[in-house]
């Protein structure tokens, strides 16, 4: 007899690579053979997740298959109202995600079952359900119902049967029973069919019901599985559906709203998107700008405080939420992190500084990807959870796995509207309701709404519309140069006016940006962006180090009218008072009564790695820690102590040491993406069907082992010629060393050179496998004649 390892056994390569492409948790790892791969898809996790994926007609569907003696396609459509081509096509989506098996009349895969306990709101049959009833209970309950003692000796499995036959048609024993137990049947009727009593199993009779839940359990309309639960049987249900497995279900999503009569114009709807788009990106770099210079801290539960945040939305101007998700976005893109585990700040990472150096329509590439694939959820900044708690932004309480893969359908849903027609929450709640039934809940219910509204701050939706460089950003696509045609080139002129302001036309070119907002104040933003020069703004460039001259020459360079004199005078005010007054920071100094002492100290040589300077004529002072400028001056032939801060001397041992804990950099956390490559995928059904080889002839058999000695090559030209094999596709020979330093050979298709690791199929162990780059003594080129 056939079982479901051999039917996956017997599918063709396209067939098993749209199964691992459709279910790619199953990848994790590599299976070893096709059985290994049937048992993992069976497990109830992975039933779950492959079930999370259909559709609400096409689940329908597979508990129809669960449901009916003989699930013909015939009988399916007429079970559901339903086309043969539309349950064709349901059929042939559970067998492509393999929930459903064989060439015939289809079954449900190993696992199903377990899955949806109650198919179609269904309890199980008569016999099933009363199969816990001990013999007497049973004969009394046929007696009752049939007015006489069953003939022959008491047998439960003929007991079970005759009471199914009974119930087939249960419409006289429900009118028998009285219209207020046929509304407690009814509320049992469409599922679930389970419901809770007190003492569910106590002995009744017929003549003795008093209780409409007792006149049902008497004549077996309901059966007691526990002391607390009763279930409906199952021929009992049907009765009451009139023979219909499902209320209502559409075999087609529900339609989205129509376009407006009037749409406006593509080109209206894309230019205000990419408006939206280039603002994202000014206000984040404005942020990162000022925590770059006066970073705020990590709160000890981790996360951002409501005070930073509400001075976030002050700086930028905008609503606190639309703060949290600029601060998130620019977290999950790898812009923003924390300094340390303890006290520590969040900064920008080196990456800003390269994202810094993009156009527009790059940067935004970059803020769109991580939060498309973010598992964090910025809506949630400033609620409450479950105990209570206040949700701060960047915390890890803003974290919900589901949150990419509901964010990237949501907009998916969109991508189907036609153009010039709006998607309003409730047409995609319903929508969605239909996609996925098995995911809803208030967390998706509030997602939408928070999806919608990012979508639009970020530049995705223009108008309500999903734009063309947002779709290309779904589909995998590089989105940047259709959003280019819609933005500004960068402008490097300004225009300086007498009333100490400067109006900037257009976006400003990096340097300039950062210069201007360096030495003057945003005063206003929108199509044209206003600065006012200030003394506290001419006095921060002073103390970023410019000088008079460089920010006369910067603004003289870029106004496209000559410097007004007022700024001019500003400019030179602030200038001549700067710096009169100095206060620094020291960290250990030098002391003694002998001037002459430190004289020689600084005529020394050997005293320039120490960084002294003279604050007085008896005090030296350092920018080195005490310990390193006492150990500095003992190597010059002198006998410093240490001196505490009242003047005593610090006795310290030998052996006393301390170190500061090194800071940490937080990676960026993103939910791995549920596609899996296409090279990925085929390189794990070659190996499944090796594993499958080596299990049926041997290991050895399978296994292919080159020889000579294992190749050696450069290690630059090693990873070179591995990318080119990922391009070409081709086999490539390598050598490997193991843990002990053995050098071995390998016949490896490479998939991706990434990360310091070289994953491919391994020819010579018949699986997928993760090289490290280190650990590759050299690649040669290989033909498959030789290979084989």
């Amino acid at each position: 007899m056939e079982t479901y390892a051999d039917w996956l056994r017997a599918r063709g390569d396209d067939e098993l690579r749209a199964l691992l492409s459709a279910r790619p948790e199953l990848l994790a790892p590599v299976p070893a053979d096709l059985t290994a791969l049937a048992a993992r898809a069976a497990t109830p996790a992975a039933v779950s997740r492959a079930l999370d994926r259909l559709d609400r007609f096409t689940l329908a569907v597979l508990e129809a298959l669960l449901v009916l003696p003989a699930p013909e396609p015939d009988a399916l459509a007429t079970a559901l109202g339903a086309t043969p081509a539309q349950i064709e096509r349901a059929l042939g989506t559970l067998r492509r995600h393999g929930l459903a098996w064989g060439d015939g009349t289809p079954a449900t895969a190993p696992g199903v079952r377990q899955a949806l306990p109650h198919p179609a709101g269904l309890g199980p049959p008569a016999q099933e359900v009363f199969a816990g009833y001990p013999v007497e209970r049973l004969t009394d309950l046929i007696i009752d119902l049939e007015g006489a003692a069953p003939r022959g000796f008491p047998d439960s499995t003929r007991l079970l049967r005759r009471l199914a036959e009974l119930l087939a048609d249960p419409a006289a024993l429900i009118d028998d029973a009285g219209p207020e137990a046929r509304a407690a049947l009814d509320q049992l009727a469409w599922g679930p069919p389970v419901g809770r009593v007190a003492d569910a199993r106590r002995p009744v009779r017929t003549g003795t019901a008093a209780t409409p839940i007792e006149r049902l359990l008497a004549r077996g309309l309901l059966a007691a599985e526990d002391d607390r639960t009763v279930t409906l049987p199952r021929e009992v249900a049907l009765h009451l559906r009139g023979d219909r497995l499902f209320r209502d279900v559409p075999a087609e999503p529900p339609q989205l709203p129509a376009a407006a009569r009037e749409p406006r114009g593509e080109d209206v709807v894309v230019r205000a998107a990419a408006g939206e788009a280039q603002g994202a990106v000014r206000l984040i770099e404005e942020l990162l700008e000022r925590w770059g210079l006066e970073p705020p801290p990590v709160l000890r539960s981790g996360g951002l405080a409501v005070r930073d945040l509400r001075a976030a939305a002050t700086l930028l101007d905008v609503p606190e939420w639309k703060a949290a998700l600029l601060v998130e976005v620019a977290y999950a893109a790898g812009l923003l992190t924390r300094s340390g585990d303890l006290d520590g700040e969040w900064l920008p990472t080196p990456a800003y500084d390269l994202w810094l150096m993009r156009d527009t329509a790059g940067r935004w590439t970059e803020l769109a990807r991580g939060w498309l694939k973010s598992d964090r959820a910025a809506g949630l900044a400033g609620e409450r959870d479950d105990r209570d708690r206040l949700i701060n932004a960047l915390s890890e309480a803003m974290v919900r796995s589901g949150a990419p893969a509901l964010r990237r359908e949501i907009l998916e849903v969109l991508t189907d509207a036609d153009r010039g027609a709006v998607v309003d929450e409730g047409s995609l709640h319903a929508r969605l309701g239909w996609l996925r039934p098995r995911r809803g809940g208030p967390t998706r219910d509030r997602m939408i709404g928070w999806t919608l509204r990012e979508a639009a701050v970020l530049g995705l939706t223009g108008f309500g519309e999903l734009v063309p460089f947002a779709r290309d950003l779904l589909a995998g696509d590089d989105p940047e140069p259709a959003l280019e045609k819609y933005l500004p080139d960068p402008v490097d002129q300004i225009v300086i006016q007498a009333d100490l302001t400067a109006i900037a036309p257009g976006p400003l070119v990096t340097d300039l940006a950062r210069e201007l907002a360096l030495t003057a104040d945003v005063e206003s933003t929108g199509g044209a962006t206003v600065y006012r020069f200030t003394p506290e703004s001419i006095r921060r460039a002073l103390d970023a180090g410019r000088s008079a001259a460089d920010i006369t020459g910067l603004l003289t360079r870029h106004s496209a009218t000559p410097l007004p004199q007022p700024l001019g005078y500003l400019i030179d005010d602030v200038a001549r008072r700067h710096g009169h007054l100095r206060v620094g920071a020291l960290s250990s100094y030098v002391r003694t009564d002998s001037p002459a002492t430190l004289d020689e100290i600084l005529a020394d040589r050997r005293a320039g790695p120490l960084r002294l300077y003279r604050l007085a004529p008896t005090v030296l002072a350092s920018g080195l820690q005490r310990a390193d400028l006492l150990d500095g001056l003992r190597a010059m032939g002198l006998a410093p102590v240490a001196e505490a801060p009242g003047g005593g001397v610090i006795v310290t041992r030998p052996d006393a040491q301390r170190a500061d804990p090194p800071p940490t950099a937080e990676i960026v956390r993103l939910r791995p993406d549920s596609r899996t490559d296409a090279s990925m995928i085929s390189a794990a059904v070659r190996a499944l069907r090796a594993g499958d080889e080596a299990a049926l002839h041997g290991a050895e058999h399978a296994r292919q082992t080159p020889s000579g000695e294992p190749p050696r090559s450069p290690a630059m030209a090693t990873i070179e010629r591995l990318r080119a094999a990922v391009d070409r596709g081709g086999r490539v020979w390598i050598g490997y060393l193991d843990q002990q330093g053995q050098a071995s050979s390998r016949i490896v298709e490479p998939v991706r050179v990434e990360g310091g690791f070289l994953t491919g199929y391994d020819a010579t162990r018949a699986a997928v496998h993760r090289f490290a780059l280190h650990r590759i003594t050299g690649v040669s080129e290989l033909d498959d004649d030789s290979a084989s």
